[in-house]
């Protein structure tokens, strides 16, 4: 069975339990294939898909390096702004909006917005998206796993072998760190093994 159709699955168990809307929370190391399986969920379900990327809050690259890793994996997504913008909204039924990150300019709410509509399903994509203070809404935690030497072959394709060699040493501890501290795989509803 396909990464996205186990978790289908198990949605489908909660939406036939009579809960609704199911929030559910995509985590996972950076280059498991969180995105393209969060993708093809929320289209498979028309599901409200929401990019916990756009909710960055680390920092310029100088302020990143220079917090301990718990502090990085504490900070790296402003929880507080995605929940009170997009899945309180959300949940309650209504159309959510929320100024993502500019990747392009470095500033923490760009001027152009992004909106999502409600759905019986709510789909949280990214590292972080499983955090424990938001837990209190996520409905089903899934831990999206590759092994890391295909993880990293991804990433090298995706981008090229300097920038994940820099990327890894910039980024990797505060992931390792919040999957060993702060939500480790064990701790997840549901653990998905991705194919190669």
């Amino acid at each position: 069975m396909q990464p996205a159709d186990q978790i289908a699955s198990k949605i489908e168990e909660l939406l036939a339990g009579g809960k609704w809307p199911v929030v559910v929370a995509i985590d996972g190391r950076s280059g498991v294939g969180k995105s393209t399986i969060a993708k093809d969920l929320a289209v498979k379900l028309s599901a409200a898909l929401i990019d916990g990327d756009d909710f960055y809050a680390g920092g310029s690259e100088a302020e990143w390096d220079a917090r301990t890793t718990a502090e990085k994996a504490s900070l790296c997504i402003d929880w507080r702004r995605l929940r009170r913008e997009a899945l309180e909204p959300l949940i309650a039924g209504k159309a959510a909006s929320w100024h993502p990150y500019d990747f392009e300019t470095g500033a923490i709410q760009a001027p152009h917005t992004k909106t999502a509509n409600p759905a019986e399903i709510i789909i949280l994509d990214g590292v972080y998206s499983g955090r424990p203070e938001l837990s209190d809404l996520v409905d089903l935690a899934v831990f999206i796993d590759l092994d890391d030497k295909e993880r990293r072959a991804r990433l090298v394709k995706r981008e090229s072998k300097n920038y994940v060699d820099e990327w890894m040493q910039r980024w990797s501890e505060a992931e390792e760190y919040y999957f060993t501290h702060t939500r480790p795989e064990e701790t997840f509803d549901l653990v998905v093994q991705n194919s190669v």
